[in-house]
């Protein structure tokens, strides 16, 4: 495709969560930094809330690698549609521990002696959720349960709750609020701002091998305005308007490319498209 054209190594626009790629902008930094202070004070509940594609998952990982031989026993759940025994196993299994019984005392009982044993090696436990507004209501008061295991000193696991607008709707509920009441740190993705887009564009475009800006500023600007600095929306306009310009041998993607890339493109504001003038 156009990575020769433009002297890429790879497609630096891809929809899949890169962690190489993550772009430290002002809601993620923010948003990272609430979580770092939050699980180094020990905080038992955290909760990270973004619009679709806004970039939670990548944020996820992120974290997740970042916790990696810092002294830390990592569970991850991409997908946390499990009951509340489904979620015990699974945890216990994600933290290194070994499901002996399957009836539901015996999963929350050997899950304890697995955080306690975690605990007198010098490591700390946090379950990472992402996609947390799909879990059932039964699964979040498991949840509760489990961080309200502790010591004299500290909580046994710290959970970090990441979620849709929809989660602070499902917490809302009256059968969940002792979970919600827990939450001692929270923070909203926000979008990137109009001038964070083309630091971010020239981001990960360096990062996959270009030397040279890939969009023109005002194409760049155009890409803020068609994706709202919504991250996953901006990287599917950005790489069709790539396809686009490879596609007339251009050497740098135009305001032309984005409004083509945003006519073909569910979600993009097409509104504005619709005014910006041909270049």
């Amino acid at each position: 495709m156009y990575l020769a054209h433009f002297g890429l190594r790879e497609f630096p626009f891809g929809l899949t969560p890169d962690t190489g790629y993550f772009f430290p902008g002002a809601g993620a930094q923010a948003a990272l930094n609430t979580l770092l202070v939050a699980l180094n004070s020990g905080e038992g509940l955290i909760k990270i809330v973004g619009e679709v594609g806004s970039g939670k998952t990548l944020l996820c990982r992120y974290l997740l690698n970042h916790l990696e031989g810092e002294g830390w026993a990592a569970a991850y759940f991409p997908n946390p549609h499990l009951s509340p025994a489904a979620l015990n196993q699974a945890l216990l299994g994600e933290l290194g521990g070994a499901v002996r019984r399957s009836q539901a005392y015996g999963l929350t009982k050997a899950l304890e002696m697995r955080l306690l044993e975690l605990a007198r090696n010098g490591q700390r436990a946090v379950a990472l959720i992402d996609e947390a507004q799909a879990i059932p209501l039964e699964s979040l008061e498991a949840l509760r349960l489990i961080g309200n295991l502790e010591t004299e000193k500290r909580k046994l696991l710290q959970i970090v709750l990441f979620g849709q607008p929809e989660l602070d709707d499902r917490l809302n509920q009256p059968s969940v609020r002792q979970i919600r009441s827990r939450i001692a740190f929270h923070d909203r993705l926000a979008p990137l701002s109009g001038a964070e887009t083309p630091a971010y564009l020239e981001h990960r475009g360096g990062l996959a091998g270009a030397t040279r800006p890939l969009f023109l500023a005002a194409a760049a600007q155009q890409l803020h305005r068609a994706s709202g600095g919504a991250p996953r929306l901006l990287n599917i306009l950005a790489h069709k308007a790539l396809l686009l310009a490879y596609g007339e041998g251009a050497d740098q993607v135009a305001p032309r490319h984005v409004r083509l890339a945003g006519r073909d493109t569910p979600g993009a504001r097409r509104s504005l498209l619709d005014r910006l003038v041909l270049a």
